[in-house]
């Protein structure tokens, strides 16, 4: 009797294993898999483009249009008062790291710079009311580097598995302004003439805004 009762429970430990190995395929059971991931021999394997890819449109373009400020308005902001103009206007994605802001603007562009990697274009941009004029510099690739906009718009490391997968979408979202961006627009041709903007920058360098942009085109 007692070794019937053992096999008894056994075998319905087993069952109910079965059971909810077989959930996934039920409706109202879940099996949680992050956005952009495919299985590879049963492990979950992340692809940043595919990830970019589902929220360039969604969230980063129309995050950075409708949050952006005057890139006067900022840069004047951070001239007064560094960690307020960050509190008031930027993003941080942890503690320690450099405030992340999403600009807008229209200004003159003076110089393209073909030699350097990243291609940084100079932008003056002329003063508000009882403001100061700002100078700064997009870029234009092919090297396109850094986490500003990956940081700017909201992107967390606590939606990501590690480090590594963090860093990826980083870069990928930089693949994207290549794509989506930089070759929309005829860059060579701009030197003297308006362009407006939008995108965003990290300060890493105190005065010195280098931007990594979702919108460049030559002014109406």
């Amino acid at each position: 009797m007692i070794v019937r009762r053992r096999l008894s429970a056994v075998l319905a430990g087993a069952l109910l294993l079965a059971a909810l190995a077989g959930c996934s395929k039920v409706p109202g059971i879940y099996v949680y898999e992050k956005a952009g991931s495919t299985q590879q021999g049963g492990a979950v394997a992340f692809d940043p483009k595919t990830y970019v890819d589902g929220i360039w449109a969604s969230k980063i373009v129309p995050t950075v249009q409708q949050k952006a400020v005057e890139v006067t308005t900022v840069a004047a902001a951070i001239d007064k008062d560094p960690d307020a103009a960050g509190k008031q206007y930027g993003v941080r994605s942890g503690t320690g790291s450099p405030y992340a802001y999403m600009v807008k603007g229209t200004g003159t562009v003076t110089k393209i710079d073909t030699d350097a990697p990243t291609g940084p274009m100079t932008v003056q941009v002329p003063a508000a009311a009882g403001g100061k004029p700002v100078t700064l510099t997009i870029a234009t690739g092919p090297v396109i580097a850094g986490t500003a906009l990956r940081d700017a718009v909201g992107i967390q490391f606590g939606d990501f598995t590690n480090q590594i997968d963090y860093a990826k979408v980083a870069n990928a979202i930089n693949d994207r302004v290549k794509t989506e961006v930089i070759a929309k627009t005829e860059v060579k041709s701009l030197t003297g003439k308006k362009v407006t903007f939008a995108g965003a920058f990290s300060s890493l360098t105190p005065g010195t805004i280098f931007l990594v942009p979702t919108e460049l085109r030559a002014a109406a």
